[in-house]
């Protein structure tokens, strides 16, 4: 039996969907069977994503929402969970890259960076956490990437964001432990086709990169976590979409 059957009516709230990883992880999830609230800024991106998912197991409920906003962050998410109910696993993919030196980076392009991933992130799992742990688990997943644990040049936001994310992980995993919640950061681990990487990748990288599909096998790994399994980690979703590839005998 298809273990990730166990995920079938499930919900997932994944920010950063309406393309790219984000919307790689939606069309995996829906295809499992899970409801998925797929969040982005862009209505127009996520209401095609929708349509194009609607024969498949799963459902899709597209919320729009403007991450830099405390505000709007708070009201996507509760009104994700009085449509759907309390998810089983959160994804905060959202972010910003916008690679300038440190005095062509305004302080509002600065801040707006470091809200949309690393405030949301902390509203988003503020949000969800009494729900998860009254239903006796749950998963949050953070993508990060090298800019989590290297500094990158032109980077002085999305550096920062995604070092703060890996933070944040490593202390809500400490406190997962106590309510069953796990908690973990995960980067692609291979160069990915995704809109921002169109416009950041060297020709060397986008020699190399891969549909961000074949990474999402690891997103439905996470989503079956709890703080009894797969917790406190900074995972590569390369490493472990191959790893279900070869257990399940199927190319991801």
């Amino acid at each position: 039996m298809n273990e990730f059957a166990a995920l079938r009516g499930a919900v997932a709230v994944v920010t950063g969907a309406a393309q790219g990883l984000g919307a790689a992880i939606v069309v995996a999830y829906a295809h499992a069977g899970l409801r998925v609230v797929a969040m982005d800024v862009q209505a127009a991106k996520l209401d095609t994503l929708a349509a194009s998912l609607k024969n498949v197991q799963g459902e899709i409920l597209p919320i729009q929402v403007d991450l830099s906003s405390a505000e709007d962050t708070r009201r996507a998410i509760e009104q994700a969970m009085q449509l759907y109910g309390m998810p089983r696993v959160l994804v905060h993919n959202a972010a910003l890259l916008d690679v300038q030196p440190i005095m062509e980076t305004s302080f509002e392009s600065w801040s707006r960076a470091m809200n949309v991933a690393l405030q949301a992130g902390f509203l988003l799992s503020r949000a969800v956490w009494p729900g998860m742990a009254e239903a006796g688990g749950g998963s949050i997943v953070y993508v990060s990437s090298r800019s989590g644990i290297e500094g990158f040049e032109g980077e002085s936001a999305y550096c920062p964001a995604k070092h703060g994310l890996e933070g944040l992980m490593k202390t809500l995993a400490l406190e997962g432990h106590h309510v069953n919640i796990a908690v973990n950061t995960i980067t692609p681990g291979k160069p990915m086709h995704t809109p921002m990487s169109e416009r950041n990748y060297t020709d060397d990288l986008k020699a190399q990169w891969i549909d961000p599909l074949r990474l999402t096998p690891a997103f439905l790994r996470l989503a079956l976590q709890d703080a009894s399994g797969i917790t406190g980690q900074r995972l590569n979703a390369w490493e472990v979409s191959e790893a279900e590839a070869n257990i399940s005998g199927r190319v991801p």
